[in-house]
């Protein structure tokens, strides 16, 4: 496999960052007891969803899952399987990044702005960051849903995959990460196409900061962060992680070292340098309490009005996207996946989904019944291909756990409908 080939097979594999009351119910467990592995109100449902697990785990080839469920506030089930290191438990009060997880955190602040009157989704760009090519055309609403037709920095970008291989230690400025990006042609009218792009979440983060006058961690912590109580979600531009660690494996980096087919390669991924992910602020570490608990929040508009609730809700792009040629992410979207403000929605589930560094997680809420799954997991080196690729297992767990709890309102399975 060539180098170019390579880097734009690791940046795709890397894009993939691709973000409530009990109403009388028993208490919620708020946070973890040091090194538990397993708690529940509900034993039988417990043993189901766990079954679930155990059995998947073995087919994906899952080094660790940490799990946790909820109805209606009352905790189905909060444990941990497998090992974060060889003789090192999993544990649930173990930290790990949760990358576009932020990312519903960022379009939460904007809709607040929004319902403070401090901006409008319909205004241009320009009037907030002049500087960047087509600002006078891009709408603060098209970057947050990602119709912008601005390209990405990381998916199908060689020049950013090649770096991001050979030096997975990188720290990448916001700079470095747009000059990728948002001097090439669009690869749309804004507003008439979609494509998951980073570029999109990092200018937004520059709008976000011009708007509160704050920095954007700083921001984040006092308009979401804080009064969604989510203790244990922390920003950081370095590769730390607060302790206890759930570490990371991964061989994406095979073909790099031109390792052969038939020679096993995996290497610690723990701290490779997650600067490139996302805008500066919103790169954060976290643990499943509060992957559970923000997929509640975010699933039920806890800090927005109706009417933005509905705008980060919205399935209107449905039907409306097409493939483009040379595009590598714009594609069709469907009742499988399709993209609100900062929030993917799977049929009726609202949800992030993560993936890069060996790292994939999940956290999920279900309106109607008041669900909330959040999974985070790692990798055996037999999860990966022979290129070092690897899917989702927590995207695929959370639907199986999915569709077992709500079998009438299962998560959908199948493609994205594009590439």
């Amino acid at each position: 496999m060539s180098l170019k080939r390579r880097g734009l097979v690791l940046a795709c594999a890397l894009a993939l960052v691709a973000g409530c009351n009990s109403n009388g119910s028993s208490p919620r467990s708020e946070s973890p007891a040091a090194g538990s592995t397993f708690s529940t109100q509900d034993k039988a449902k417990a043993d189901e969803v766990m079954k679930i697990v155990d059995d998947y785990m073995k087919e994906a080839h899952l080094k660790a899952v940490i799990v946790r469920v909820t109805i209606d506030g009352k905790e189905i089930v909060t444990a941990a399987r497998g090992e974060s290191m060889t003789g090192v438990p999993a544990t649930t009060d173990m930290h790990f990044r949760n990358g576009a997880v932020a990312i519903a955190y960022m379009s939460t602040l904007l809709l607040k702005l929004v319902d403070q009157k401090k901006i409008s989704l319909d205004d241009k760009l320009s009037k907030y960051v002049p500087d960047i090519p087509h600002a006078d055309e891009v709408t603060i609403h098209q970057l947050a849903q990602m119709t912008s037709g601005y390209q990405d920095f990381v998916i199908g970008n060689t020049a950013f995959g090649l770096q991001a291989i050979a030096n997975p230690y990188k720290m990448w400025t916001t700079k470095e990460q747009l000059d990728l990006a948002v001097n090439k042609p669009l690869w749309y009218k804004p507003g008439t196409n979609w494509d998951y792009a980073h570029t999109n979440y990092v200018i937004l983060g520059l709008v976000l900061e011009k708007v509160t006058g704050k920095s954007l961690a700083d921001a984040l912590q006092t308009e979401v962060l804080d009064p969604l109580d989510l203790k244990n979600t922390k920003p950081n531009l370095t590769a730390e992680i607060p302790q206890p660690v759930l570490h990371a494996f991964s061989s994406e980096r095979r073909g790099f070292f031109n390792i052969p087919a038939d020679q096993q390669f995996y290497e610690e991924s723990t701290y490779w340098n997650p600067s490139w992910t996302i805008a500066q602020g919103a790169i954060q570490t976290s643990n499943i309490y509060d992957l559970e608990k923000s997929a509640v929040a975010v699933g039920t508009g806890k800090l927005l009005s109706p009417e933005s609730y509905k705008l980060m809700t919205t399935t209107d792009l449905r039907g409306k996207t097409t493939s483009i040629p040379g595009c590598p992410n714009c594609r069709p979207l469907n009742e499988f996946q399709t993209y609100g403000l900062g929030l993917w929605i799977s049929g009726d589930w609202l949800y992030q989904n993560p993936l890069f560094y060996g790292y994939a997680a999940v956290n999920a809420y279900l309106p109607k019944h008041k669900i909330a799954i959040a999974v985070a997991v790692t990798y055996e080196p037999e999860a990966f291909n022979a290129e070092g690729q690897y899917g989702n297992g927590g995207d695929a767990l959370f639907r199986l756990i999915g569709k077992h709890l709500a079998p009438d309102d299962a998560p959908p399975t199948g493609t994205t409908g594009g590439n």
